[in-house]
């Protein structure tokens, strides 16, 4: 049976990412962004999860969570259907919310973890809806959260994205510190390069290619273990869409 790669682990960080079915707007209006955002923080509290970043557009969301008990699938497949359920309810309309399967590429946190921070407070920016000026006005996003300290929830920490840019304090000043790397980086594109802003939704991994085998060669000790009580777990490669440099770590390891 094709085989996917979802990894999870304890205290991993993912980059998640979903889209309206046939990219259809979903979050319309306030209502929409609201209901979404109280179920986010709903399995947020129900997984345990630290909320690092989030960013909800109109047709698409990104989430930045960190797992302290390795249950993303859980997590995620409680806030999806319990949002589906919700706007199901609340629109009176049926079929297919999201586009598929959500896209989860786990994280190397040291070196990679800031970058994509900032990469997701800057998506309102890159898409024209708000000029970076105007980004601490726009209320879907953890970057909001950022600027109004007293509103944050308990699970939310989202300071990586200030120590990333330099080490900065959550203070008025560091926010507003932020605000200004936040202009700088939007006008380096070599900047953005670096930080690899090209790869932060491709792949399956954010991270060096040594994070990457280790991951692998996680998987492959548990693969190992489930083939010695039941043979049907073998496998040759991975499926799914981004998954081709996954399987040629994995078989140049084997080679």
């Amino acid at each position: 049976m094709p085989r996917g790669l979802r990894i999870e682990r304890e205290n991993g960080v993912y980059h998640i990412i979903n889209r309206g079915n046939y990219r259809q707007d979903l979050f319309i209006n306030e209502g929409a962004h609201l209901s979404f955002e109280n179920c986010l923080f709903e399995a947020c509290e129900k997984s345990e999860w630290v909320l690092e970043g989030f960013c909800v557009m109109t047709n698409h969301f990104h989430l930045v969570v960190r797992t302290p008990k390795g249950n993303l699938i859980s997590g995620m497949r409680w806030l999806q259907s319990t949002f589906a359920n919700r706007y199901h309810r609340f629109r009176k309309i049926h079929g297919k919310l999201f586009q598929g399967r959500y896209k989860s590429l786990i994280v190397e946190e040291d070196s990679y973890l800031g970058a994509l921070l900032h990469y997701v407070h800057l998506n309102p920016v890159r898409a024209s809806m708000v000029s970076v000026d105007q980004l601490k006005s726009y209320r879907w996003s953890s970057y909001w959260y950022l600027h109004n300290k007293r509103k944050r929830p308990a699970f939310m920490d989202c300071t990586g994205a200030l120590k990333a840019a330099g080490g900065l304090a959550d203070t008025p000043k560091g926010r507003e510190q932020y605000l200004n790397y936040l202009k700088w980086l939007l006008a380096d594109d070599t900047a953005q390069k670096a930080m690899a802003f090209d790869k932060m939704c491709r792949g399956w991994a954010i991270g060096a290619k040594k994070f990457k085998k280790a991951l692998l060669e996680e998987l492959e000790d548990a693969k190992k273990e489930d083939e010695a009580t039941d043979s049907s777990a073998a496998v040759d490669r991975y499926y799914g869409e981004g998954l081709r440099e996954a399987n040629e770590l994995r078989w140049a390891k084997l080679l």
